[in-house]
């Protein structure tokens, strides 16, 4: 039997094993967002208070957030393939079971259910991406890939409306069963399996347990804060957090190889590229919660006309992710990564020294600026986190790399509840200075890994 790791998957497989990608985590992504739109007529149905019914997005986020780690250790031990198949089976079952919902209790249980499925789908979906690739063109597949979840995120809002026009609430998650079959097939067929596999370790509940508690509190405080829950509940649940926290980081030093990838923490240049990631969520997700608010209440434009200019952001996304990609095999990921946020940081310091009476032009040209920042830098940053680690360690590497991304965008949602306490009518103005602040020390980080050597594949 021959032993040799193979080197990506030749064609047409590797068409067929993206395609089982793309499938899986655009709906991951999408159901991340799709049910916001709909949450006034989800409450109306439910006879639903506002505050009961924003359960069936924090529900879905939080239990993705607890499990994540989880599903890619899992995914070290058994393989990838096995966790993303399982992932895709549970995501079209739960979807199924949110449609046929008959209460709000029942919705919210399905969609925790679903989140497991996404945190499965999402926990392997970079350390496949590894396997499907050859080494010199993983950095494409990476481009691809933040290519897809940009359009997922982006489409999330309209492709939301467009269902709700012609079809109601359920068919946001009907709409899965298909797109879930058709993947589920692909994966089956074309996905590669592990070359290498931790051998002679096992799954520590205890972890698992305590990563479900210190990240699920940890989410619940931030959340809760945006929301404007009760201050003694958020304390409660810091102090648990710190306590939980503590046992578990200490647990995780005894292991030969962790739940939280603590070993991988000990590569420099990954640690610096899991850091700029967090600030880079962080500084992206304050700037698209305080848009909307400053552009429909301070300058007094429609829903429509703000959903329109922020579109040139993820737009401009789109369009450079790939293009990174590409990049990340002839430049160091330290210099894209530390220019692209320099681009982003340019551009969001102009959303703040607006003139009174913006035109159009004022606000797209910035807009473009953040979005191709953000794309020049994401596609080498997911290339050097997922290189950097032992190819047998590629699920821990996965799975940091979405907690990175779900803590950035929760603590930068929080930090706008923050701005607009503190700051109140010039909020949005403090949370995109805080944005463009994060930014800068994004790019400063990343410039840092320019004197660590580049990572392998």
């Amino acid at each position: 039997m021959n032993n040799t790791p193979q080197d990506g998957l030749p064609n047409p497989q590797r068409l067929g094993a993206i395609l089982a990608i793309a499938f899986g985590i655009t709906m991951a992504v999408l159901d991340g967002a799709i049910a916001n739109v709909a949450l006034p007529t989800i409450a109306s149905d439910f006879n639903a208070s506002p505050a009961e019914s924003i359960w069936i997005v924090n529900a879905y986020q939080i239990s993705i957030i607890v499990s994540l780690l989880s599903f890619s250790f899992i995914g070290d031990l058994i393989g990838y393939r096995r966790v993303y198949q399982v992932g895709l089976g549970l995501f079209c079952f739960t979807s199924l079971f949110c449609a046929l919902s008959i209460s709000l209790d029942m919705l919210t249980v399905a969609r925790v259910m679903q989140g497991f499925g996404g945190a499965a789908l999402m926990s392997v979906n970079t350390a496949l991406i590894r396997l499907i690739y050859p080494s010199r063109y993983l950095g494409r597949g990476m481009g691809i890939n933040s290519f897809i979840v940009a359009v997922s995120a982006a489409a999330g809002p309209s492709v939301a409306a467009a269902i709700l026009s012609f079809a109601s609430w359920q068919w946001l998650f009907l709409v899965n069963v298909p797109i879930g079959i058709i993947a589920l097939t692909l994966a089956i067929k074309f996905l590669p399996p592990n070359q290498q596999k931790s051998v002679g370790q096992r799954f520590d509940i205890p972890s698992a347990i305590m990563n479900a508690l210190t990240f699920g509190l940890l989410i619940s405080a931030i959340t809760g804060f945006a929301q404007g829950q009760s201050n003694t509940l958020i304390t409660a649940e810091l102090i648990a957090v710190a306590i939980i926290g503590f046992f578990f980081v200490r647990r995780q030093l005894t292991l030969p190889v962790p739940l939280l990838p603590i070993d991988l923490f000990k590569i420099p240049i990954f640690s610096l590229s899991i850091c700029t990631s967090v600030c880079s969520f962080s500084a992206q997700m304050l700037a698209f919660v305080s848009l909307p608010f400053f552009l429909q209440s301070v300058l007094g434009r429609t829903e429509v006309e703000t959903g329109l200019l922020l579109t040139p952001w993820p737009l401009a996304t789109m369009v450079m992710a790939p293009l990174a990609g590409y990049l990340i095999e002839r430049v160091h990921a330290g210099l894209l990564g530390g220019l692209g946020m320099a681009i982003m940081a340019v551009g969001l310091f102009a959303l703040v020294l607006l003139p009174q009476n913006p035109t159009d032009f004022n606000i797209i040209w910035p807009m473009i600026l953040c979005g191709a920042g953000f794309g020049l830098f994401q596609s080498p940053n997911n290339h050097t986190i997922i290189s950097s680690a032992p190819r047998n360690r590629s699920g821990g590497a996965s799975g940091m790399l979405g907690t990175a991304r779900l803590f950035g965008q929760s603590s930068g949602a929080a930090l706008v509840a923050l701005m607009f306490n503190m700051f109140h009518d010039n909020g949005t103005h403090a949370s995109l200075i805080l944005s463009g602040s994060f930014a800068i020390l994004a790019a400063i980080i990343s410039s840092l890994r320019m004197s660590q050597p580049r990572a392998g594949a």
